[in-house]
């Protein structure tokens, strides 16, 4: 199934993105490593527009954009506002915790989606799905008592509650994709996949580019200074590419949104390596037993949703 290789792909590379990201934000300036990710992001989209706009040459094509109006940007306007919130949230949290801490809090996502599919949409879980969201419960509280042992207290740490409130925002985009990328006929709003990535992108770095003006720049000399790093091309080059196979695997008619939202969050298996290999954390025997719990909760969600 060609949709279950577009997500465990999309898994794969968004562990890279993650990876890439805690890089870029070693003794950095948040704001403007956020900036320049949306900026290069745009970049990267911004030709597919202009040549689906003004010619025939992507016509028939995977990277095709299509055109619409206010109708259609306002679901994706809607959508810039949900991702860049978890990613403003999402980014000051990653920065001060370590990624072995950070990534089996984001993989807990599919659980709040489940969640949030029984509260909005009023599915049902089964005892599979019961199951997996137990384990994330527990693998959460066995994860904060790993922190303790780096002095992290996730009761008291508001960098964890910022990872936790970008967790749940990630959730609710997930629910929010599932909306508008469904068909009309099935209730959705129908809107093509290139469409959304393209212009959420180029929305996400003009309301960076807001916050880079009037919250960073003035006050610049009295925060943590900002340095270039080559490391944020690759978080735009990853992501952009991580979201083109999500969004891709997502427009196949065969495609489950739950499916393909507990596998993208398997990222956290190549960011929990990129965590022990290459940035050399700590306590990680016990983190990988949490990991583990969260890998057996995402196998239960699975079963499940078969």
């Amino acid at each position: 199934m060609t949709w279950l290789i577009l997500a465990f792909t999309s898994a794969a590379l968004l562990g890279c993105y993650d990876s890439f990201k805690k890089e870029a934000l070693k003794d950095n300036a948040v704001i403007p490593v956020l900036f320049l990710n949306t900026l290069f992001s745009s970049l990267i989209f911004l030709p597919f527009i202009l040549l689906s706009e003004g010619s025939n040459a992507l016509d028939g094509t995977a990277v095709h954009v299509a055109s619409g109006g206010w109708n259609e940007h306002k679901y994706i306007l809607l959508k810039s506002v949900i991702v860049l919130s978890s990613w403003v949230l999402g980014y000051f949290g990653m920065k001060h915790l370590p990624l072995t801490i950070v990534g089996p809090i984001n993989a807990t996502r599919p659980v709040m989606v489940l969640v949030g599919a029984l509260l909005v949409f009023g599915e049902r879980l089964n005892l599979w799905q019961w199951a997996g969201v137990l384990l994330a419960v527990i693998s959460f509280f066995m994860l904060s008592h790993s922190g303790k042992r780096e002095g992290i207290d996730f009761r008291r740490d508001h960098w964890i509650w910022m990872i936790v409130g970008a967790a749940a925002l990630g959730a609710v985009s997930g629910l929010y994709d599932k909306y508008i990328m469904a068909p009309v006929e099935s209730g959705g709003a129908g809107l093509d996949r290139m469409m959304v990535q393209s212009w959420y992108t180029i929305y996400q770095c003009i309301m960076m580019f807001a916050m880079l003006v009037l919250l960073w720049w003035p006050y610049r000399h009295h925060t943590t200074p900002f340095h270039w790093h080559w490391s944020i091309i690759g978080v735009s080059v990853f992501l952009s590419v991580a979201d083109f196979a999500y969004f891709y695997s997502l427009s196949m008619p065969d495609a489950m949104i739950s499916i393909v939202s507990m596998i993208r969050r398997g990222s956290v298996v190549v960011s929990f390596l990129f965590g022990a290999v290459f940035f050399h954390e700590r306590n990680l025997k016990a983190k990988a037993a949490d990991l583990a719990l969260v890998l057996l909760g995402m196998l239960c969600l699975y079963i499940g949703s078969r």
